[in-house]
């Protein structure tokens, strides 16, 4: 009896096989997230210089400070916080839309497959459709212009307050539409046959029962889509070709400019920024996301 428990509590101790399939995981997330995130930290505390690498100094750090990066920094968190807020709000009205049609139904299948499409849609292949479309030469441009409906010329495509917030809207809707609608979907009919025999009319119903419901789950979503604005790089660099009025972009400016040398390291320090931000951004969301499971598990 002594030695079969023994012989239990090692096999106890012994490292699952299960764990072996997660290996795969963790030599991803060390390569790709937490070897990049090393080198970001410790190189935006090292100087540079034409000289090569210095010793740990806080010029990058105070490097943040300057107009260029605090109005790069201003405009990333108006084209996130405008984007996400509206995407949230078109995106919240469409799960509900979509959470009232058929469970099995051709629409409902097909609307969030298409977001899911959507959702993902994004970088250069976006900013191509775009330019295609909406461009100094694209076909709808040209259409317009020949009708005399548009003498722009396509010119506001490539503004970052008005052609971005349109394209990152492209892919924010459908974002929150996939994002929401679990929360929508866990709206128990019993709660408003329970408001309307109390007598509770459909707005009342909504204001105190639905809308506090979902509130966490709809700030939960908003959070999500900053997030997913503020870190995208691809799309912007492709669109905005004359200077950086984007953070990612003006840290893609310091990495690859042939005209000022010797700010890599100030890069970093702007990229140390963005992974304060979006860790800030996410950890309200994971928190925000856990009372929301909470009220939709009772």
């Amino acid at each position: 009896m002594a030695d079969t428990a023994r012989r239990g509590a090692l096999a106890g101790r012994r490292p699952s096989s299960a764990l072996l399939g997660v290996v795969p995981f963790f030599v991803y997330v060390t390569v790709f997230l937490l070897v990049p995130t090393l080198v970001v930290v410790v190189g935006a505390f090292i100087a540079t210089g034409q000289g090569g690498q210095g010793g740990l100094s806080l010029a990058n750090v105070r490097a943040l400070a300057e107009p260029a990066v605090t109005s790069a920094l201003w405009h990333s968190l108006i084209l996130s916080a405008v984007t996400a807020v509206a995407g949230a709000v078109i995106g919240a009205f469409l799960a509900y839309a979509v959470s009232t049609a058929r469970p099995d139904g051709v629409l409902r299948r097909f609307t969030t497959s298409l977001c899911g499409v959507l959702a993902q849609f994004g970088g250069v292949a976006l900013a191509f459709a775009f330019l295609a479309t909406f461009g100094a030469t694209g076909y709808l441009t040209k259409l317009l212009a020949s009708t005399g409906l548009d003498d722009t010329g396509g010119l506001w495509l490539y503004e970052w307050n008005k052609g971005l917030m349109l394209v990152y809207l492209y892919f924010q809707i459908p974002l929150m539409l996939i994002v929401f609608l679990p929360a929508v979907e866990g709206l128990r009919p019993q709660w408003r046959e329970a408001a309307e025999t109390l007598g509770g009319s459909t707005w009342l119903y909504w204001r105190k029962v639905a809308a506090p419901i979902l509130f966490p789950s709809f700030v939960g979503a908003l959070l999500l889509l900053f997030t997913n604005a503020f870190s995208a790089y691809a799309t912007a660099a492709a669109l905005v070709s004359q200077g950086s009025p984007l953070l990612p972009l003006a840290i893609g400016g310091t990495l690859n400019s042939e005209v000022i040398l010797g700010q890599e390291n100030v890069g970093k320090a702007m990229a140390l920024l963005m992974v304060v931000v979006v860790a800030a951004v996410m950890t309200l969301y994971a928190a925000i996301d856990r009372r929301a499971s909470r009220w939709l598990a009772r």
